[in-house]
């Protein structure tokens, strides 16, 4: 998702919930590829980063019904409304680009409500985080560490067609699968127009 790796990056770094958001309009404007050649625009915003794993297991919040991390996923809104002015302003800049922009957020959302807390967490990686330390969180899939001297295999989760994400970040092929069911109707762009013609000026 665009900006997903740099909220990321600044949650661990340890930037407080507020230095990254005051971060957010300068990873905004970086975004520069109209002066390479572009004229078709597709933007998506970022999807909801606090239902993700790796935020989950490493950082203690308020959470919401459906167990994401409240505050990060603010985050996430606040990132998401200076990306649609960015893209509102870009309209006026170069009105001679077709640009859509997509509410990646909203579907990813959705899916999460559509499985249970319990179907977000189980993934291998999760089951190890908080249960011996943080430090844990930090191994992706197919790395191993050492706990209390037995080496263990991080493997991906089990189940992968009922998850949402299969290692503490990256969702399941199910799951994108849904996602790309949503967008392709246009029902989350702006302007709200299918994939085969969303690269068109009109």
């Amino acid at each position: 998702d665009i900006g997903q790796n740099d909220l990321g990056a600044g949650f661990f770094g340890n930037m407080t919930i507020q230095q990254v958001n005051a971060s957010v309009p300068d990873i905004v404007n970086a975004f520069d590829i109209y002066d390479l050649g572009a004229r078709s625009f597709w933007i998506h915003n970022t999807g909801p980063i606090g239902c993700l794993s790796y935020i989950l297991a490493n950082f203690l919040s308020e959470r919401d019904d459906y167990g994401c991390a409240k505050p990060y996923n603010e985050v996430a809104k606040y990132f998401n409304q200076k990306l649609k002015e960015a893209v509102v302003q870009l309209r006026k800049d170069i009105p001679q680009a077709a640009i859509t922009y997509v509410d990646i957020y909203s579907v990813k959302y959705s899916a999460i409500q559509r499985n249970t807390v319990s179907e977000i967490k189980l993934v291998m990686l999760y089951k190890f985080c908080g249960k011996i330390s943080h430090n844990v969180c930090y191994v992706g899939c197919g790395g191993t560490i050492d706990v209390n001297g037995t080496e263990i295999f991080v493997s991906s989760c089990e189940r992968p067609s009922v998850r949402v994400n299969w290692d503490r970040i990256h969702y399941t092929e199910a799951a994108n699968k849904f996602i790309f069911d949503q967008i392709s109707t246009g029902a989350f762009s702006e302007p709200p127009l299918p994939l085969s013609m969303e690269c068109h000026k009109n």
